[in-house]
């Protein structure tokens, strides 16, 4: 008999839930971490009573109830809502893009005047967008392209906006109505306490151990447990037998001020190209904090290479054909679960993860 009926490698948001649900039904689970800590990417730092997103800015949002009430059922969220603001070379605009964009960029009091604007500049493309810049051209026009999209782009891919494929902007949400919600879900939130608070509440009653490399114990580790379910990435698992995947990376730098405020918003995106990072993250907003100090964070988009975190998967064709190989491998292993978000080679939202370990669970206890 082994010790564990589960062995759960990564504790972000799909290994957590899966380990959730498996308790409840009294399985053990052993939960093991590569970082000093547990919570994958959702994991906050506090400093000066602040919860500082240390993997980047984090809001839940969803349309989906059970996904909702699931994690509500754990925690209690605040009514945070996503207002981000554009900074292009110190002008300041609204996102997403809507009439208060519009009347900021050109003056314009009705959504007519702001159709017909875009309508003239849109015009411009002739034909089947070739390219992401002639795409986003196609649905926003020039000027909103030049100011808001561009720069942001090339920071975040790492290339021009003719070098990169015309599906990776399918649609940009335009609004002609004064509505600065970011998301267009239902719900959205963040979790009152952080979310630590939610990691917490889903491992209750696991064991867990941080600090643990499994690719380097594999044969170790596999012997504590019925099964295993994997959560890192794909390519490592099989020894990037066939290349490795692409990711893009993030590096990011954060300061603590001793003053109250920064940029007066939790989220400020540079759109220009000359600026480093692609955006400025202020903690405290998220939670509506009043604390005598404040922390930011620069955001920094870069290639990723081994040791990096991968965060971003570069879903172009090659890179597709590449996971499907190794796909194929995967659903030959006999007691290995894939899933969540660098196994399955796919960039998932947070509720979406939980989803996705839901139906994870159900398959399983179904079949």
């Amino acid at each position: 008999m082994k010790k564990y009926d589960y062995l759960i490698v990564g504790s972000g948001l799909f290994g957590c839930v899966f380990a959730h649900e498996a308790t409840k039904i009294g399985k053990k689970c052993l939960v093991i971490e590569k970082r000093n800590h547990l919570g994958g990417n959702i994991y906050n730092e506090d400093v000066e009573g602040i919860h500082v997103h240390k993997y980047g800015a984090h809001i839940f949002h969803t349309s989906n109830e059970e996904v909702w009430n699931y994690v509500n059922e754990l925690v209690s969220f605040n009514n945070y809502v996503n207002s981000p603001i554009a900074n292009y070379h110190g002008e300041k605009y609204n996102l997403p893009f809507n009439m208060n964009t519009f009347e900021q960029m050109w003056g314009v009091k009705t959504a007519e005047e702001a159709k017909a604007i875009i309508e003239k500049q849109k015009s411009v493309i002739k034909d089947e967008p070739k390219n992401l810049e002639e795409q986003a051209i196609s649905l926003v026009g020039t000027d909103i392209y030049e100011k808001l999209v561009k720069g942001y782009t090339e920071k975040q891919w790492g290339r021009d906006c003719k070098d990169l494929p015309a599906f990776i902007i399918k649609r940009l949400p335009v609004r002609f109505i004064y509505d600065n919600n970011y998301f267009n879900d239902t719900y959205q939130g963040i979790p009152i306490g952080g979310y630590n608070t939610i990691i917490e509440k889903l491992l209750e009653g696991c064991d867990t151990e941080v600090n643990v490399d499994y690719l380097e114990h594999k044969e170790e580790y596999n012997e504590k447990a019925d099964k295993v379910v994997y959560t890192g990435t794909l390519d490592a698992y099989f020894n990037y037998q066939f290349g490795k995947l692409e990711y893009r990376s993030l590096r990011f730098e954060t300061e603590l001020l001793d003053q109250p405020d920064y940029q007066g918003t939790a989220v400020m995106n540079y759109t220009d190209r000359e600026t480093p990072y692609t955006r400025i993250i202020e903690h405290k907003y998220f939670e509506f904090g009043t604390q005598p100090k404040t922390v930011i964070t620069k955001e920094y988009p870069q290639d990723w290479q081994e040791g990096m975190e991968p965060y971003y998967p570069v879903n172009d064709e090659k890179n597709q054909n590449l996971y499907q190989k190794y796909k194929e491998l995967a659903d030959k292993e006999e007691n290995v679960i894939f899933g969540g978000r660098l196994a399955e080679y796919k960039y998932y939202d947070m509720d979406k993860t939980i989803e996705s370990a839901l139906n994870k669970w159900k398959e399983i206890t179904e079949s």
